[in-house]
């Protein structure tokens, strides 16, 4: 139930971002979502790609600085509060986010959003007791 997702640390200086691009591109590699955390001197970037293992390969080729995590996705309305409901029930058990990003996919009326918790196994289980969907890989990782 798990998804992989891609971090890649970047410096913060002209051209990287579009080297980190360029490189998924020429591999056949889609990204499906992103996010970049930065401060004054680097980044991180954050990447949901459809072929997570390969990307982390051909970015490394590449002299990055890469990893492979695991994180949850989950399915949300795209409507006023529907992240809320979600987020009330990790809240509501403890359960702590350490970062999350959203977007929202190419069919119906849904947000995919990607959390990163301490304890995936039991947020997952908080969450599907809650009636929480919880998003396989094949859903979220783009053709």
């Amino acid at each position: 139930m798990l998804v992989k997702q891609i971090s890649v640390f970047l410096e913060n200086k002209s051209g990287r971002l579009a080297d980190v691009t360029r490189t998924l591109a020429d591999n056949d590699i889609n990204i499906c979502a992103m996010s970049i955390a930065d401060t004054t001197d680097f980044g991180i970037l954050r990447l949901i790609v459809n072929k997570p293992e390969d990307a982390e390969r051909f970015l490394s080729e590449q002299q990055f600085t890469v990893s492979c995590t695991s994180v949850i996705a989950i399915g949300v309305e795209d409507k006023p509060g529907g992240l809320a409901k979600s987020l009330d029930i990790l809240r509501d058990n403890g359960i702590s986010i350490e970062y999350m990003y959203a977007f929202v996919g190419k069919t119906g009326n849904e947000a995919f959003v990607i959390l990163r918790v301490e304890n995936p196994e039991t947020a997952i289980e908080t969450l599907v007791k809650s009636g929480i969907e919880i998003l396989p890989s094949d859903k979220i990782y783009c053709a």
